[in-house]
C-alpha cells in the first residue's frame, strides 16, 4: 500500500527532476517570435489563484500564480520587442503594443453574439459584425487550403478591416450602452485585430491556448487544485512537460523515464528544445494544421 507520505515524496521528487526542463521551456517563451497566452482560475491552499498557459511553436508552459495581472503576463512573456502575442482583450495584456497583438476573433464573435442576444439597437450592430467575421474565416480557410494566395488574401483583409472599423464606429454611437461600450473598447485595440493578415503563420484565434487549458481544468475539477506552493510546482512542471511532449509528438513516458534516469546518474536532464528553432510560426499554426 502506498501511503500519502510516499505520494507526497514522489511528487516532490518529480518536481525536482523536472525543474531544469521546465525552466528551459519557460525561458524559451521570452525569445519566441510568437506566443499564445491565456489563464483560468485555480485553487492553491484553498485560496483563489490563477493557472496561466503560454505557448510557442515548440513549447507549452503552465504557471500557477496568485494574481491575474499584467505583471504576471509580463514575467511569462518576457520583453521581446517584436513578439506577436495572441490573447483575448483582458486588461492584463494592455501593455502590449496593439501592432504586436493578435486579438482572438473567437472571443470577438462571442461579443457580437452577445450584442444580438441583448436585442434593441445593439442587435443589428452585432448581426453586421458577425456577418463580417464570417467573411474573415471563409477567406482564411481558402488561403490555408491554397485556393486563395497570400497577396489576394491580404487585399481582401484590408477591405474587410475598413468595413469592420466602420461597423464598430457606428456601434459605438448606438443607443445600447453595453454594445456601445464594447465597440468603443474594441476600437482601442483595432490594429491588433489584423496582425494575422500582416504576419504569416499567425492565427486569428487563441484556440490553441484554450485547448491547452482544457486538460488542466479537468485536473482542477478532479483534484480541487493544490494544497501548497510545492504542489503547484509539481502541477506546473508535469503539465508543461506532458503538453510539450505531445505538442512535439514525443513519447511522454519515454521522456519522463529519461529524465529520472539522468537524475539518478547525476547527468543533465534531457532538453525538450532543439539546438536551433525555426522562426516565424505561432503555436496555433502548428496545432491547427
Amino acid at each position: 500500500t502506498i501511503s500519502i507520505g510516499m505520494i507526497s515524496k514522489l511528487e516532490r521528487r518529480g518536481a525536482e527532476v523536472l525543474q531544469a526542463a521546465y525552466n528551459e521551456l519557460a525561458v524559451s517563451v521570452h525569445s519566441a517570435d510568437a506566443a499564445n497566452i491565456d489563464e483560468t482560475s485555480w485553487r492553491e491552499d484553498r485560496k483563489k489563484a490563477w493557472l496561466w498557459v503560454t505557448m510557442t511553436r515548440l513549447a507549452t508552459v503552465f504557471t500557477i500564480a496568485g494574481h491575474r495581472s499584467g505583471e504576471v503576463a509580463r514575467a511569462l512573456l518576457g520583453s521581446e520587442p517584436d513578439q506577436v502575442v495572441t490573447s483575448d482583450r483582458f486588461s492584463a495584456y494592455a501593455w502590449i503594443a496593439a501592432r504586436w497583438r493578435q486579438i482572438c476573433w473567437a472571443h470577438l464573435r462571442r461579443d457580437f453574439q452577445a450584442m444580438i442576444d441583448r436585442g434593441g439597437e445593439g442587435k443589428p450592430v452585432g448581426e453586421g459584425l458577425l456577418k463580417l467575421s464570417h467573411r474573415l474565416f471563409h477567406n482564411r480557410r481558402r488561403m490555408r487550403d491554397g485556393t486563395l494566395d497570400w497577396e489576394t488574401f491580404g487585399k481582401r483583409m484590408v477591405r474587410l478591416r475598413r468595413e469592420v472599423r466602420q461597423a464598430l464606429l457606428k456601434g459605438s454611437k448606438c443607443g445600447c450602452a453595453k454594445t456601445s461600450a464594447t465597440c468603443f473598447e474594441i476600437l482601442k485595440v483595432e490594429e491588433g485585430l489584423w496582425t494575422f493578415a500582416r504576419v504569416k503563420g499567425i492565427e486569428p484565434t487563441n484556440n490553441a491556448a484554450e485547448r491547452a487549458l482544457r486538460f488542466a481544468v479537468i485536473w482542477r475539477r478532479i483534484s480541487g487544485g493544490t494544497d501548497s506552493r510545492r504542489g503547484s510546482r509539481f502541477v506546473e512542471r508535469t503539465l508543461s512537460v506532458v503538453a510539450t511532449c505531445r505538442q512535439q509528438e514525443r513519447n511522454v513516458l519515454e521522456y519522463l523515464t529519461s529524465c529520472f534516469d539522468a537524475a539518478h546518474r547525476g547527468q543533465p536532464i534531457p532538453s525538450l528544445l532543439p539546438t536551433s528553432q525555426p522562426k516565424g510560426f505561432s503555436a496555433s499554426s502548428i496545432l491547427s494544421s
